[in-house]
């Protein structure tokens, strides 16, 4: 059994998107992740935890940038999907209730780790996972002893333009955050598609940490 096979499912109150009201005229993308911490000797749970998160205005430019790929089945950097999980230490705020998120976010504050998802998992209308596209998807990265171990307090998923443990080319800060500009060419960036901050969550030396997000429409 793969370590974050037995990660409980997410609560019910947590099943974001997975149900479309009459009044919801637009689709809008969701998101809400699970993290999940436990010493790699003993298995015990040393945190556990489920939230929702913010998706970045990046996030619906990133949306953008796949409807208007074209029909080719090659895909260019460009034109990836979402690729890794960023974890960090930057966070904004009190240490156990750090300043909410906010949309406008192009990157971590203070990056400290990334990793590439250990799985991609389709879900159904009742949470079951299935072989084919949904409306709902989870993706599931792990860090494990020797990664990314410190106070941590936030973490978004990116679209990269490299694969590597260490930020590559992300948005540069011009103009300064919480300003935004929405002319700048994300082709050749990182992109921060969703974001979240949160109380901090220590991560001990000889721990396994595996963060389950879930984006909905």
């Amino acid at each position: 059994m793969r370590p974050f096979d037995k990660i409980p499912p997410p609560r019910e109150g947590l099943k974001m998107g997975l149900e479309l009201q009459p009044h919801d005229s637009i689709l809008t993308l969701k998101g809400t992740y699970i993290i999940h911490l436990e010493d790699v000797a003993t298995g015990e749970v040393l945190h556990h935890d489920e939230r929702k998160n913010v998706v970045t205005l990046d996030g619906g430019i990133l949306v953008m940038i796949h409807l208007a790929s074209g029909s080719g089945l090659a895909r260019t950097a460009s034109q990836q999907g979402l690729t890794m999980l960023a974890l960090g230490t930057g966070a904004t705020g009190p240490i156990l209730t750090p300043d909410a998120p906010d949309p406008r976010q192009r990157k971590l504050n203070t990056e400290i780790w990334r990793k590439a998802f250990v799985s991609r998992v389709f879900r159904n209308s009742t949470g079951g996972a299935v072989a084919y596209p949904t409306n709902v998807a989870d993706f599931t990265a792990q860090f494990g002893p020797g990664e990314a171990e410190g106070p941590l307090n936030e973490m978004g998923l990116l679209r990269t333009i490299t694969l590597g443990p260490t930020p590559g080319t992300p948005i540069a800060p011009v103009p300064v955050f919480p300003a935004y500009d929405p002319t700048v060419d994300l082709s050749t960036f990182d992109i921060l598609a969703n974001y979240t901050t949160m109380g901090v969550v220590v991560k001990p030396i000889n721990s396994l940490l595996t963060i389950t997000w879930r984006l909905s429409s």
